[in-house]
């Protein structure tokens, strides 16, 4: 059956002549990589084309391809969230837990591995809240968002604190997440500026602590929140903390001889070289919603959300928790 080519919705999309450059080079035996060039595309896209888009004799026919591509994006489907009670109520009950969409789905994939009705992909159940299937949708998310919005980076400003040492000298068993003591730190800010909390999570555990800053967060509070709150951790996990070019740290040298930990400082307006810390403040914020006054929130009320965050499962750690990965790093011999 030939179906009828509306044209690609979306730049992303292969056409039927990319599909024909890539079959030229798989004739050519062009290397996977060299064939993504001709037709523009990642090397990721040409190898899921070539996978899907292969017949069962083992040959890739791009009109064929593109004829079962077409199939593929017929709409519309009919949703699985929509059509099944025990999937929709599932998918509830743990974002009332305050699940991701992402955890909800890998968790779906290993209780029901012989259900594919019983099986959704990550996008699936964010289109169903956006949709309102799941219920109200404001503070479904832990972002409390409804829609997705577009990422924007800043200017960057002059540096204003004295003596850093910039993320760039960081020694480089930091970005191998192999051993343990290794933090990335920050503030979430309240209302008006008036209050904040401190973050801290640990690169190789994401095991998180939280800096309870009831009298301000200036330099001085900072520093001594920092160091109160550190102060029972062993020294060999207290190696090195990163952070970003907030006035909060410019008493850095001084926490530092305090704690033992090596301070090192982000680029100006460069979140992406504290990915942990920022992903984490994403988790906090269902917690403490942004233009709330966080002073009203108590020393225990911290490590509550702390301990629930330490014992929600992450795919990055094979689905085990942030503090059984914790444990794990203190029951093995331990060295500076």
């Amino acid at each position: 059956m030939t179906v009828p080519d509306p044209g690609p919705i979306s730049p992303r999309f292969l056409t039927q002549d990319d599909r024909i450059t890539i079959a030229d080079g798989l004739q050519s035996k062009l290397p996977v990589k060299e064939i993504a060039g001709l037709v523009g595309k990642s090397f990721q896209t040409v190898y899921r084309e070539i996978q899907r888009g292969t017949k069962p004799d083992g040959r890739y026919q791009p009109w064929w391809a593109h004829n079962q591509a077409l199939l593929r994006r017929h709409r519309p489907k009919d949703q699985k969230i929509r059509r099944s009670e025990p999937l929709r109520v599932l998918v509830q009950e743990k974002l009332s837990e305050k699940w991701s969409p992402q955890q909800i789905s890998r968790f779906l994939t290993r209780t029901h591995p012989d259900e594919p009705g019983m099986q959704v992909c990550t996008e699936t159940v964010y289109q169903a809240l956006f949709a309102g299937l799941l219920g109200h949708r404001p503070g479904k998310l832990r972002t409390g968002r409804t829609r997705r919005k577009k990422q924007r980076r800043g200017v960057p400003s002059p540096n204003k604190i004295k003596n850093m040492t910039l993320i760039h000298h960081r020694p480089a068993e930091v970005n191998d997440r192999k051993t343990a003591g290794h933090w990335e730190g920050d503030l979430i800010i309240g209302q008006g500026q008036g209050s904040a909390i401190g973050t801290l999570v640990e690169r190789t555990t994401r095991y998180v602590q939280l800096v309870h800053l009831p009298d301000g967060w200036k330099a001085p509070q900072v520093r001594n929140a920092i160091a109160t709150q550190t102060a029972h951790l062993p020294a060999q996990l207290r190696k090195t903390l990163t952070w970003d070019q907030g006035r909060e740290l410019t008493l850095h040298e001084e926490i530092e001889a305090f704690t033992g930990f090596r301070i090192y400082f982000c680029e100006p307006h460069s979140p992406w070289q504290r990915g942990t810390n920022e992903n984490t403040n994403g988790l906090l914020r269902q917690y403490f919603p942004k233009g709330t006054d966080l002073s009203l929130h108590t020393a225990r009320d911290l490590r509550a959300v702390a301990r629930q965050l330490n014992d929600r499962p992450r795919i990055i750690l094979g689905d085990n928790t942030p503090a059984q990965a914790m444990r794990d790093c203190l029951k093995r011999p331990l060295t500076r």
